[in-house]
């Protein structure tokens, strides 16, 4: 299985799946990480604000309409927070959307996402600070 971490700088998780400008991908077997990539998104991260939703507009699914592409392999992506719209179109897509409170390296939210060590979230809800 490939699990996907939303990072800013390749290194941490991604306080917000919006934000994120990359992705580190590990190949996971069993409970142990075979090997790790890291995959760009090629754009810019955006704005505060845009990933909330407006009457009529499901804006959320605008970030990751080509993020799908980058992560078609993938089962899972772990990021601190995600909105809805994002949250359900990659639910929509077969990527379980799974997010970690707090600050943590991308290795540590595999290995704990792998062992069982992830609170029970609300997953399609926005958790981060903007």
């Amino acid at each position: 299985m490939k699990i996907a971490v939303a990072t800013v700088d390749g290194i941490a998780l991604s306080q917000h799946f919006g934000q994120s400008r990359g992705f580190v991908v590990f190949d996971v077997e069993g409970s142990k990480v075979q090997s790790r990539e890291f995959r760009t998104t090629g754009d810019t991260p955006h704005n505060q604000g845009v990933c909330h939703h407006e009457e009529g507009n499901s804006q959320g699914v605008r970030a990751p309409l080509g993020i799908f592409d980058l992560l078609s392999d993938c089962g899972v992506v772990l990021c601190g927070g995600m909105g809805a719209g994002a949250a359900q179109a990659m639910s929509a897509n077969g990527i379980k959307p799974v997010m970690l409170p707090g600050e943590r390296s991308a290795e540590d939210a595999v290995e704990d996402y792998i062992n069982g060590n992830v609170p029970a979230s609300q997953a399609g809800f926005c958790s981060c600070k903007h």
